[in-house]
């Protein structure tokens, strides 16, 4: 097995791949003059820059340091292919919900929750949504890190730190118009460098057959020898953090027109089941390449050394891409959320457009910095990712898809089900998974239940029944 080595020359490919987007952030941080356009780009996104936005935004970080990439280093390559299949599962939900999402024309998730639920609602899920999107930036500095790490050595402490301070610049810069162009243009980096860099990848692994034959046996089956339960553990907080992702919501409701949202949501889905089996095969082969001298998370990344140069650049550049995207999408995201739902809502019912535009920059700067210090109390990639994932998956999808799918959801259900979803999740993982349970198979189901049975508890009385009361 070989010993990982920095290769310092693949930094030209990353620090050019960082000059363009600083570029793309300064051309429009002059374009976005109003809330509007720097939050929902002006609700004109067209199909090309759709496609990219939706890629780019879901396939970050924890796809190729967590999620696919670790499933498929520690168990094998079945387990990190079937990664897609949540992300499959709820693209669909969310191109069959898209046209009542958009109906709702609002800026966050916390406000379509607020029509349905109440200004009490709007609150609690605005704070819940905040946290979790900035706790999915934060493992993204992580990511970052991890490249700035492989390329020349630096520590992994420093890089996050650089990471932060650029992911914050390009959020900070032009709100969602220019994240959704470099995203767009990040996208397309992607699909090519990971599609060129695989074969070079299973080459220097030795061909197809030496992978597969020196991979041992259990690695080799569908469940990689995970349990039932351990593939609903590991699968599930990603298949509903997606259907009530804010960052999609906020996407579908940015796009210039229908036909242009089902482009991108096809996009999309092509792009989906390209990139993550592909995160998967290279992963699986990094296991075959450096056996246990290297830690999971650095599976995906690692391989880049060990390719000619150019493509091991390219390959680089497209893990740059993945981690820089998700990391000023989610970080604008919850800033969005402490402007609309917080302090327009709460501190200043009054604000103006300008006030609001002002507000959510700052709000950029100090959730990047609190994003920075959360990392440093989580021991990988993989635990704050399923930490983030679960906290909203329970908080905020049951009661989401009540508002949109249940019309005998109530005010009550609602508020009980994110308040108590939120609670489970977090008492679980203090008290480190009783029983050896994880803590999406309790909270989630949890707080279903509860929106369900207080739901029909608090239903209204009609006129029949309070006439004979």
């Amino acid at each position: 097995m070989r010993e990982f080595t920095a290769k310092p020359s693949l930094l030209v490919f990353v620090a050019a791949y960082f000059l363009i987007l600083v570029v793309i952030g300064a051309f429009y941080s002059k374009k976005s003059k109003n809330a509007e356009e720097f939050v929902l780009a002006g609700k004109g996104l067209g199909p090309v820059v759709l496609v990219g936005t939706f890629l780019a935004t879901y396939v970050g970080n924890g796809t190729i340091s967590g999620g696919g990439n670790s499933l498929a280093y520690n168990f094998g390559l079945w387990p990190g292919i079937f990664f897609a299949v949540p992300a499959i599962s709820a693209i669909i939900i969310l191109f069959l919900l898209s046209g009542k999402i958009r109906s709702f024309g609002s800026y966050t998730v916390a406000e379509i929750l607020e029509k349905k639920y109440g200004a009490a609602a709007r609150i609690v899920s605005g704070v819940i949504i905040a946290f979790a999107m900035v706790s999915i930036c934060a493992y993204q500095y992580k990511g970052l890190a991890f490249v700035l790490n492989i390329t020349t050595g630096i520590d992994v402490k420093i890089g996050t730190a650089v990471a932060a301070a650029l992911i914050i610049f390009l959020a900070f810069s032009g709100g969602l118009k220019s994240v959704a162009v470099s995203d767009a243009f990040s996208a397309f980096v992607m699909l090519v460098g990971i599609c060129i860099a695989t074969p070079f990848v299973i080459r220097a692994a030795g061909g197809w057959s030496n992978v597969i034959e020196s991979a041992p046996p259990q690695t080799l089956t569908l469940s990689g020898g995970q349990t039932f339960y351990g593939f609903l553990a590991g699968y599930f907080p990603l298949f509903f953090l997606t259907m009530g992702d804010q960052n999609m919501y906020q996407r579908i409701a940015a796009g210039s027109g229908t036909k242009q949202l089902r482009f991108g949501f096809i996009g999309w889905l092509l792009g989906i089941l390209v990139v993550m089996p592909l995160v998967a095969v290279i992963a699986f082969c990094a296991k075959s390449i450096f056996g246990t001298n290297i830690a999971a998370g650095m599976a995906f990344m690692s391989t880049t050394t060990v390719i000619p140069t150019f493509i091991g650049g390219l390959l680089l550049a497209a893990a740059t891409a993945f981690i820089v995207t998700t990391g000023d999408s989610y970080l604008l995201s919850g800033a969005t959320n402490i402007t609309y739902d917080l302090y327009s809502k709460v501190i200043n019912p009054n604000a103006t457009d300008e006030q609001k535009f002002k507000v959510t920059r700052y709000a950029i700067a100090l959730a990047g910095i609190f994003a920075y210090i959360l990392i440093q109390f989580f021991p990988s990639v993989l635990a704050i990712q399923y930490w983030s994932y679960t906290i909203y998956g329970a908080g905020i999808t049951p009661a989401l898809l009540g508002a949109l799918c249940w019309k005998k959801v109530t005010k009550t259900g609602g508020i009980a089900s994110m308040v108590i979803g939120t609670v489970v999740t977090v008492i679980w993982e203090m008290f480190k998974h009783p029983f050896g349970v994880a803590t999406v198979l309790v909270a989630v189901p949890v707080s279903f239940a509860v929106l369900i049975v207080v739901s029909l508890a608090t239903q209204p009385q009609t006129k029949e029944a309070s006439q004979q009361i």
